[in-house]
């Protein structure tokens, strides 16, 4: 008999780490080694115990999911690192994977197919919701015509930090009738018709990038 996958489970909500390590330790097949309410805990734990899969939160104090996963990947750690978490954005979903997350599923994921992901997880395969694989697949296939310029993403970052039309025309030393031109553009390519819907959509499509917290 092969030896259990080992887990590290990385989440700040307490009930939610003790549903996953209920649900997995009650599987002879898995051994949870360790839990973590941060990111910079998750990176320790993982250093010190060589899990064979993390199970990792995005929205986590003192490092994020993003970061925890960036600093494991530059580390050179073994563990294969499945998101697991409730947001499905792309200005979540393209960093993550970016920094290195073989996979990335929801927490609404029924139990068989979050056990199905840490099992593929560990063997190193590639593990995907079927919401995010959707997105993912419809940016590939966006066409074109839809990507904003680098004047538009200028604008839309402007309007998204709450810059009025004359204050964006004034920092880009652009008349008010060209960022008006802009915004029609913007509205057409994101497919929205008004400023507030602009913004979210270029968040939502990674356009744009929440601050800091």
């Amino acid at each position: 008999m092969s030896r259990p996958i080992r887990l590290l489970i990385a989440d700040d909500h307490p009930v939610v780490r003790d549903g996953l390590i209920g649900m997995f330790s009650a599987d002879p097949t898995f051994e949870v080694v360790a839990e973590a309410a941060n990111g910079a805990d998750a990176v320790r734990r993982a250093r010190a115990l060589k899990p064979d899969v993390i199970l990792m939160d995005l929205r986590m104090p003192e490092l994020d999911g993003v970061q925890a996963i960036r600093a494991l990947t530059d580390a050179g750690a073994s563990a294969r690192v499945l998101v697991l978490t409730t947001y499905d954005s792309d200005s979540d979903v393209r960093p993550a994977l970016e920094a290195g997350a073989t996979g990335y599923l929801l927490k609404d994921a029924p139990r068989d197919e979050l056990i199905r992901a840490v099992r593929a997880a560990a063997r190193g395969e590639s593990i995907l919701s079927p919401s995010v694989a959707s997105r993912l697949i419809a940016r590939v296939r966006a066409p074109a015509e839809d990507t904003l310029s680098d004047r538009e993403l200028e604008v839309l970052a402007l309007i998204a930090g709450g810059a009025s039309n004359r204050e964006a025309a004034a920092k880009l030393f652009i008349s008010q009738a060209t960022v008006k031109t802009h915004l029609i553009h913007i509205y057409s390519k994101l497919g929205v018709s008004d400023r507030a819907a602009a913004v979210a959509e270029g968040f939502n499509r990674g356009l744009l990038t929440p601050e800091p917290r």
